[in-house]
């Protein structure tokens, strides 16, 4: 019994969709709905094609014997029954004629086509990359794709502004295009001039570090953004000549901010953190102050009168080391305050409760104590200097100070 050959009786799916094109000539092509037997198919061919068909060749030269060879989006060759005819032969000849330098071209990079002229990338950068690969085409070597489209594995959204660039010399970037990505894919063609833009565009977009002072809206609003119980950190912010006066800034971080010329005034500080924060000219005056760490701070020219040092619950203010000079501190509460080694030289600290306090090595010179309460005071070693101790409370004993 005679049987068909599987060559003409084997069925794929119906609707699955290939290209044919015309054997010989990339310029004829067409889409079909593959249907029936190879038969069929070799029918709807010759109809489309306006040839007789005969063979159906892959885009490597193997002949279609058989319709389940097919698959979805195959690209196939339609013969009359001559010899498969490779398209890259056909790309190759036509880039070999006269004219090669203007000759269009298409680019497939990252699987997005790209057509241009060959003149637009090899003259405006004629030492890039894009330039050699396209002036000398037998030394490259360069793939092509099924259509003849040169393959070129590069991100096409970043590639864009530079054929645009190279089009008309022009550094154009679309919004939504990340420039750090533009400039990664001039680097890899050679394209230096590009690159050299894309450094300033990129210098010039970045955000200069601000440095301006935060003015009292925002603190405020930061302040309020901010629960209660949580630590707020303010370190090293610039907070110069803000206006803080009256707010709650307990337990708050101002390590080595600047608050240089701050209105204070009256604000709880209590607990809050200063140390080498710079209150040069700042006005603290009734500010609660109970706890507060001012290790190495700067607060010469300061205003601090009529503060309050003192904690109930015995902390004891740390001033330890500060640059006190010039400052006016008269009538402030500094119970058991540490000012050791810190700096008071021509500072106001009339009337000042200074009980217990720790002023061992501190350097009093010309300071104004006139009226302060320093009974259990610790004095040794600092310098009395120029000093006044007039109208004190309590009498001043030789083993408080030996020098």
């Amino acid at each position: 019994m005679h049987q068909t050959p599987m060559s003409k009786c084997s069925f794929i799916r119906w609707g699955a969709s290939i290209t044919l094109c015309k054997n010989n000539s990339m310029q004829t092509a067409t889409v079909v709905a593959v249907y029936g037997t190879l038969t069929d198919l070799l029918s709807v061919a010759t109809n489309k094609l306006g040839i007789k068909a005969c063979n159906l060749y892959n885009g490597k030269g193997g002949l279609i014997d058989d319709i389940a060879l097919i698959r979805d989006d195959d690209v196939l060759y339609v013969s009359e029954g001559d010899p498969f005819f490779d398209p890259q032969n056909d790309v190759r000849a036509r880039d070999d004629r006269p004219g090669t330098h203007t000759d269009w071209l298409t680019l497939n990079i990252g699987g997005r086509l790209f057509t241009t002229t060959r003149s637009t990338l090899v003259s405006k950068e004629p030492e890039s990359m894009l330039a050699h690969m396209f002036r000398e085409k037998a030394v490259w070597g360069n793939k092509q794709d099924e259509c003849g489209a040169y393959l070129i594995d590069r991100s096409p959204e970043y590639f864009e502004p530079i054929l645009n660039y190279l089009r008309h010399g022009q550094l154009i970037i679309n919004e939504g295009i990340n420039l750090l990505g533009v400039l990664e894919e001039a680097r890899f063609f050679g394209i230096a001039q590009l690159a050299e833009q894309l450094e300033v565009a990129i210098k010039n977009n970045q955000t200069p570090e601000d440095h301006s002072p935060i003015s009292r809206k925002e603190f405020v609003r930061f302040l309020l953004a901010t629960p209660t119980k949580s630590e707020l950190r303010c370190q090293g912010l610039n907070f110069s000549g803000a206006d803080l006066s009256r707010l709650d800034l307990r337990y708050i971080n101002f390590k080595m901010a600047n608050l240089s010329r701050c209105n204070l005034t009256h604000a709880n500080l209590c607990s809050s953190n200063l140390e080498r924060a710079d209150l040069s000219g700042a006005n603290l005056d009734g500010a609660n102050l109970q706890g507060v760490k001012m290790l190495c701070s700067n607060a010469e020219g300061a205003s601090l009168k009529g503060c309050n040092f003192e904690d109930p619950s015995g902390l004891k203010a740390n001033l330890e080391g500060a640059n006190l000079k010039g400052v006016d501190m008269e009538g402030s509460q500094m119970t058991g305050i540490n000012l050791r080694v810190a700096t008071l030289k021509n500072a106001k600290l009339k009337n000042c409760n200074l009980r217990g306090a720790t002023l061992a090595g501190t350097d009093l010179e010309n300071c104004d104590l006139s009226g302060c309460d320093l009974q259990e005071a610790n004095l040794r070693g600092s310098n009395v200097k120029g000093a006044i101790f007039e109208e004190m409370l309590t009498a001043l004993h030789m083993s408080q100070s030996v020098r």
